[in-house]
């Protein structure tokens, strides 16, 4: 008998002839919380928009303000309190008025902090506060406040200088060399100061000041001058005459000048005149009082 070729069945895979394991489906991605075709810019103005609302909640929670608030307190409770303060480089003004800005403040602190005590926390007093309220006062010029380790607090002030007072609606007030209020003065007590009078002459005085400064000659013998008519001065010296000016401050000074160079020449105050009236360029027109002696003539120069 022929012998046949015998074929053995092809082998399974895998070992042991165990039969093969069916793939598994891949898993599928969880579902994203963004809407379907969101993009970057809109994810990232929805995180800005959250973030913005945190900050919302902080704040009208006032979450930062306590935590400072706490912090402060604590420093406190270290020692460091306001249990003093010194004021420095004060002359004119009333001392009063920057002791009650003062302990405003100190009170505010005080109240402020979570436990309540009659020194509050250095920390916790808002210097800029207090400097702010002292430069309202018109002698301020300027003020520094500065914390004094371990308990105290320093007011340095620097006040203006008065230079002449201000007449107006019937009252009378010292300024300064700018024309800035200072206080009101008594008529019982007016200072050997240059007399301006009438509405915005405080504004002007700092002008009227640097007219004044081309004459030196006549400076001291100026008794009061007068804003006429917001346009220009009238000056009334202390002989009793009134030296009208131009409007213009240059025409001013230029007349001004004339006019303290003929009086150095030929003694025009101190004659018993009325007034002088420089308002024409090159020319003066006096007025005269009834038996009174003229000025010469000639003393009036032509204009340059």
């Amino acid at each position: 008998m022929n012998a046949q070729t015998m074929r053995r069945p092809a082998a399974s895979k895998g070992r042991g002839g165990a039969k093969s394991r069916p793939r598994k489906a891949p898993a599928k991605a969880a579902p994203s919380p963004w809407p379907e075709g969101s993009g970057k810019l809109a994810r990232y103005a929805f995180l800005a928009l959250v973030a913005v609302m945190a900050i919302v909640a902080l704040i009208a929670l006032d979450l930062p303000g306590k935590a400072l608030r706490a912090t402060g307190a604590a420093t406190g409770e270290a020692g460091f309190k306001v249990a003093s303060y010194q004021i420095v480089g004060i002359k004119n003004l009333d001392r009063r008025k920057v002791d009650a800005v003062v302990t405003d403040e100190l009170r505010r602190a005080a109240e402020e902090a979570p436990i309540g005590t009659d020194e509050p926390a250095q920390a916790l007093v808002d210097l800029d506060r207090i400097r702010e309220s002292l430069l309202q006062f018109g002698w301020v010029k300027d003020a520094r406040v500065s914390r004094r380790l371990p308990d105290g607090l320093v007011i340095d002030l620097i006040e203006r200088t008065p230079t002449a007072v201000w007449q107006h609606k019937g009252r009378l007030n010292l300024i300064d060399g700018e024309g800035v209020v200072l206080d009101a003065v008594p008529v019982d007590k007016m200072p050997d100061l240059p007399l301006l009078i009438g509405p915005d002459a405080n504004r002007h005085a700092l002008a009227l000041s640097k007219l004044l400064d081309s004459v030196p000659t006549l400076k001291p013998q100026v008794a009061s001058a007068s804003w006429i008519g917001g346009r220009r001065w009238d000056l009334s010296f202390t002989t009793g005459e009134t030296v009208s000016l131009p409007e213009t401050s240059s025409a001013a000074t230029k007349a001004l000048k004339r006019f303290a160079k003929m009086d150095s020449s030929v003694t025009l105050l101190g004659r018993d005149m009325i007034r002088f009236d420089l308002r024409v360029p090159g020319k003066m027109i006096v007025r005269v009082p009834p038996g009174a002696t003229p000025p010469p003539a000639g003393t009036v120069e032509p204009a340059n």
